[in-house]
């Protein structure tokens, strides 16, 4: 393959390749996990008795952190955001789909009181910043959905 050339896989691969796609304990999470515990954070994982099941939660701060994949979620200008090739039509209701149930998440959680993160997938590895804007969140309270860098387009 060329190198920057997107490839179509079979149906066949592409539904194995879904099927090993995890919604709890992915690198992305487990790498914020490392972080907030390297700060001392105490925190408390999927909590099903919130809205969307946070994959991270301060219970005393009422604050919890989504740590979201860039290609299911559909993180704006990233190039990790794109759409297979076949059943458009499909993906499309699918992402939208999850894009709204995000936003319907984050609106019950406001209405309840909570203070919601997001950290994309692509952010990871600015390890440094995800510190420094965890640290802000949970200890100043400043509330930021807005990602460490925009992607060029």
């Amino acid at each position: 393959m060329i190198p920057g050339e997107r490839s179509t896989v079979t149906k066949k691969r592409r539904s194995e390749i879904m099927g090993r796609v995890g919604s709890k304990n992915t690198k992305p999470e487990i790498a914020i996990r490392k972080i907030l515990s390297s700060m001392g954070y105490r925190y408390r994982l999927h909590r099903k008795d919130l809205p969307g099941k946070p994959d991270i939660a301060f219970m005393g701060k009422k604050k919890v952190v989504f740590i979201n994949g860039c290609f299911w979620h559909r993180h704006p200008g990233c190039p990790n955001t794109r759409t297979p090739k076949s059943r458009i039509d499909y993906w499309t209701r699918k992402f939208d789909q999850n894009v709204a149930r995000d936003k319907k998440n984050i609106a019950e959680l406001k209405d309840l009181g909570w203070d919601t993160l997001i950290i994309w997938e692509c952010e990871i590895a600015q390890t440094e910043e995800i510190r420094n804007r965890l640290r802000s969140f949970l200890e100043e309270g400043i509330e930021s959905n807005v990602g460490l860098h925009r992607h060029s387009q």
